[in-house]
């Protein structure tokens, strides 16, 4: 398929990234992403014991990357979260090129990134945070729509609305993510003008992917509603209907604070959820595009799919 700009920024053959799941983005399933063609992530803590070293364990997994693939592989980082500048110092020095960032103010770190050679993408939800972002230096946006699995924006844009309009308001790069899981939706974002798509949830039923196999069950076995958005007051998060999102919800209902909802979810459910496979009290973030994902393959199968079904649905045009 012909190139993008995303492709020649992150120096892969195909525009297509893998997100950087919170726990279970690791190394084995960034590198068969990035062999097959696209770009993995590789996330912080994944795997990780429940009182890590997060630098020692991110230099691990990169290094882990490094002997499976020679291609390409970045990690994702939130910006929120502990440690980070630290976390972003094991990146220079292990040589990783490319950083996606998100849940924080990109004029914090895109600089210095950028002053050590890194690839700065940065996750938005909004056209504001886009033009933001665009300001601060980065080198492309993922514009996130609210079908996505994990954190979304407090605005809920859908990703069919909120990346025609980021496309028409930067310069830079615009990568889709949210509700793509095949061909299909990889062209309709490309059509909607971005240079590459992001995707999660169809990496979490793969052979490489760390999550619990309770946690891969609850995706195959989700249909289109399948999903649920709670914990709007810490912000909207997607994940698959369970006991926890009920309660969750039922909290909301009866005028819960936003510091209740935190002190009753804790700091460890997606863990128990994605690591653990207690898919009654762990969160399993999760896109709503789950009830198109039917079984578990390879990642590499992914990618190669999507490559190789969209000469037919262009056809089909």
């Amino acid at each position: 398929m012909k190139k993008t700009r995303l492709c020649d920024l992150l120096g892969v053959e195909y525009p297509i990234i893998q997100g950087g799941m919170t726990w279970i983005a690791n190394a084995e399933l960034a590198a068969a992403v990035s062999n097959a063609g696209g770009l993995g992530l590789i996330s912080s803590n994944a795997g990780a014991p429940l009182v890590p070293s997060m630098q020692e364990n991110l230099r691990e997994q990169i290094r882990k990357a490094k002997a499976l693939t020679d291609k390409p592989f970045g990690v994702n980082l939130p910006l929120a979260g502990p440690a980070v500048r630290e976390l972003m110092d094991v990146v220079i020095e292990e040589g990783v090129r490319v950083m996606s960032c998100s849940a924080g103010n990109p004029r914090t770190y895109t600089q210095y990134l950028k002053d050590a050679g890194v690839t700065v993408l940065h996750v938005i939800a909004s056209v504001r945070h886009a033009q933001g972002a665009e300001a601060a230096g980065v080198d492309a946006v993922i514009a996130e729509g609210y079908e996505a699995g994990g954190h979304n924006g407090f605005d809920e844009l859908t990703t069919f609305t909120l990346v025609p309009q980021v496309v028409d308001a930067v310069k830079v790069p615009v990568v889709a993510a949210g509700g793509i899981a095949d061909a299909r939706g990889f062209i309709a974002a490309l059509a909607l003008g971005a240079d590459g798509v992001q995707m999660g949830t169809c990496f979490i039923a793969t052979d490489e992917c760390i999550a619990h196999p309770n946690f891969k069950e609850a995706v195959l076995k989700a249909n289109d509603t399948g999903t649920v958005i709670s914990g709007r007051k810490l912000g909207p998060t997607r994940g698959i209907k369970n006991k926890l999102t009920e309660q969750v919800l039922e909290m909301e209902a009866g005028g819960a604070s936003a510091e209740e909802l935190q002190k009753f979810l804790g700091a460890q459910r997606a863990r128990l959820g994605q690591l653990e496979g207690d898919l009654d009290d762990g969160e399993g973030y999760c896109g709503s595009i789950a009830g198109m994902i039917k079984e578990i393959v390879s990642a590499g199968e992914v990618v190669r799919r999507i490559i190789e079904d969209s000469a037919q649905v262009i056809a089909g045009l």
